[in-house]
């Protein structure tokens, strides 16, 4: 290599040296890594928690953009305000109102979909070495943005029921105990991601009591919670304690994600830092796309389009359940009552992650339990998504799977006694995914 190379530098990296401390956190998460074989026309993907965008109604969303670039083409084509439309978050608070929210449209920040606002509430919090305390198991892009911030990801036990309220009091014992410092409590309480599970009404003002007790900020992540099947889920925590909640939504999962709107909304105090942090970020969110949205819940019956969405999920939710019950019947799995996800224990002696290869050779595609976990546990779940694949393809994908499943056990009945066919399991530190629950 030439005389370029920073110190430290590499063949492969002539900057190797030169990246800060806190880039060793950064990685592709295994969900993204799937996406490329995933896609392959042949392979029935359980695996991505992509939206079926095509149940919309494209000519309603072609009829907002023509009426955005008519009537506010210099508008949406400029730079917009760091806090976002207020149109748009005027339009916001009518969609939390569904969910029983009530608040001020000052309050919200419209952010690049909701995963930009976990990463601004990290960056507004987050010292190196800070504990978040978060579901096990928990939504995999969170994880990334934690580790990224040099934060300390512990996880607290979660059942049938959500989050277990005792487990949350032991672990913030534990840490301070340790003398640790714990910044916020990161939850999906709603058809959690990847779990499927829903945090119970009665485990909800528990929940928030023991957080301000402890002096702990709740960070409510909730794309999900108006995709709900037979009965919606109880009120947000948000509705409980607003002055110790940042509520995350987004359209990603109601609307479509590449609009990438979502927003927080946050205590005043940190709403302000929020708009600083977005505007360093991004100095503004796109106001195309606000605008898009804002023009489409304008017009379009957009509560009808989420009960259609409602439909279309439970269909392919029931072909999932019909399936895993039919061709894996010895295997335990969560029942949601919305959103996109199933969680599957595995018998303890088959590895999810190592038996991944052989179910894509296999045509079918999952996201190992280890996505979801900060430590790379849970290799004894994997997690399938009903979302995007049709009922007939998913009844295909767990047909396949069956195969594989059924495949492994067979080999290592056949090489039982000569030893582990899989990889070590990690060490335990963190608690147990949800117990089986079929």
């Amino acid at each position: 290599m030439s005389g370029t190379n920073g110190p430290g530098g590499t063949n492969l990296d002539p900057w190797y040296g030169q990246y800060a401390e806190r880039t060793s956190g950064l990685a592709a998460s295994e969900v993204r890594a799937l996406f490329a074989v995933a896609s392959r026309p042949e392979v029935v993907s359980l695996a991505g928690g992509m939206p079926y965008v095509t149940a919309l109604p494209k000519d309603l969303i072609k009829a907002s953009f023509e009426r955005v670039l008519s009537t506010r083409g210099d508008v949406a084509l400029q730079y917009g305000s760091g806090q976002g439309s207020p149109a748009l978050r005027e339009r916001i608070l009518e969609v939390m109102a569904e969910e029983g929210i009530r608040a001020s449209a000052d309050d919200v920040v419209t952010t690049t979909g909701s995963q930009q606002a976990i990463d601004l509430v990290a960056k507004l919090f987050l010292d190196p070495g800070d504990v978040v305390l978060a579901e096990a198991p928990s939504y995999v892009g969170a994880i990334g943005v934690f580790r990224s911030y040099q934060a300390r990801t512990v996880h607290v036990a979660t059942d049938a029921n959500g989050l277990v309220p005792e487990a949350l009091r032991e672990a913030i014992r534990a840490e301070r105990s340790a003398g640790r410092t714990i910044k916020f409590l990161y939850t999906v309480p709603d058809f959690h991601n990847p779990a499927g599970v829903t945090l119970a009404a009665e485990r909800r003002p528990e929940i928030v009591d023991i957080c301000r007790e402890a002096g702990v900020l709740i960070v409510e992540d909730n794309p999900y919670g108006l995709l709900w099947f037979e009965n919606p889920p109880p009120p947000p925590l948000r509705t409980l304690n607003p002055e110790g909640v940042v509520y995350l939504g987004s359209f990603s999962k109601t609307l479509a994600p590449g609009f990438r709107v979502g927003w927080a909304l946050a205590p005043h105090a940190v709403r302000e830092k929020l708009v600083l942090a977005a505007e360093s970020a991004i100095l503004s969110p796109s106001a195309f796309s606000q605008l898009v949205v804002t023009e489409y819940l304008s017009t379009a019956d957009w509560r009808g389009q989420i009960a259609i969405f409602r439909g279309v999920y439970q269909e392919r939710r029931d072909a999932m359940l019909t399936g895993l019950g039919e061709h894996l019947p010895e295997l335990s799995w969560t029942v949601p009552n919305g959103g996109f996800y199933v969680w599957v224990s595995l018998p303890p002696e088959l590895d999810a992650k190592q038996m991944l290869p052989r179910a894509v050779s296999e045509l079918v595609a999952y996201t190992p339990g280890t996505a979801f976990f900060a430590d790379g546990s849970g290799a004894d779940h994997l997690r399938l998504s009903f979302c995007h694949p049709t009922p007939d393809n998913i009844r295909l994908g767990i047909r396949r799977l069956a195969g594989v499943i059924g495949g492994e056990l067979d080999l290592l009945s056949t090489f039982s006694g000569t030893g582990p066919l899989h990889a070590p399991r990690h060490d335990r530190r963190f608690s147990s995914p949800p117990p089986d629950i079929g």
